[in-house]
């Protein structure tokens, strides 16, 4: 039996943030209110990710420049991480580098090989103002590596060179959402 209720099911999907849109480019400020607020933020990220069938959701996504993501994210062994963090700070990002498909819901439909990590710890809070640190290996850490980078004004895109960039701002240019990309 389940004593706690299910992420995001008291919440609402919210309009997501594409491409483009300045919210997305610009560092995040850090959370200093915790109370009903930020938890009504919280659930509400939690529905918009799982409405848009994501593993990871920045608070910046849905328009809100404060430092906050959700996850609910499988790792390499399918190994199901869910939970949210509050002020995030990276604080380990080691091991091989892995190049492998990322995609993101602010791009919807596209995807580019991204290197990252395979092994991430991100330190922060819940909701409720307690310490938590998480961490993870292979697309777990990149979904965490992901979803901070968001914080920092980054997205996926911004990690690629070359023809990789080139090929997904493209791709992204052409689809209905991508006239600011």
């Amino acid at each position: 039996m389940r004593n706690r209720p299910i992420p995001g099911s008291s919440g609402a999907a919210q309009e997501m943030s594409l491409l483009g849109d300045p919210v997305l480019h610009s560092p995040c400020e850090p959370v200093t209110a915790f109370g009903p607020q930020l938890a009504r933020l919280v659930e509400n990220m939690f529905a918009t990710m799982y409405a848009a069938q994501g593993v990871g959701l920045a608070a910046n996504q849905i328009g809100v420049a404060q430092r906050v993501f959700v996850y609910d994210c499988p790792d390499d062994e399918d190994v199901r991480h869910l939970g949210h963090v509050v002020n995030p700070r990276l604080v380990e990002a080691d091991g091989i580098t892995v190049r492998g498909p990322e995609g993101c819901l602010s791009l919807p439909g596209l995807e580019a090989a991204t290197s990252r990590f395979d092994h991430a710890v991100v330190e922060g809070f819940t909701v409720d103002g307690d310490p938590v640190r998480v961490g993870g290996t292979g697309f777990f850490a990149r979904c965490l590596q992901h979803e901070c980078d968001h914080l920092d004004g980054l997205v996926y895109t911004d990690r690629l060179g070359g023809w990789r960039k080139s090929k997904v701002m493209r791709a992204a240019r052409k689809t209905p959402w991508g006239a600011n990309a």
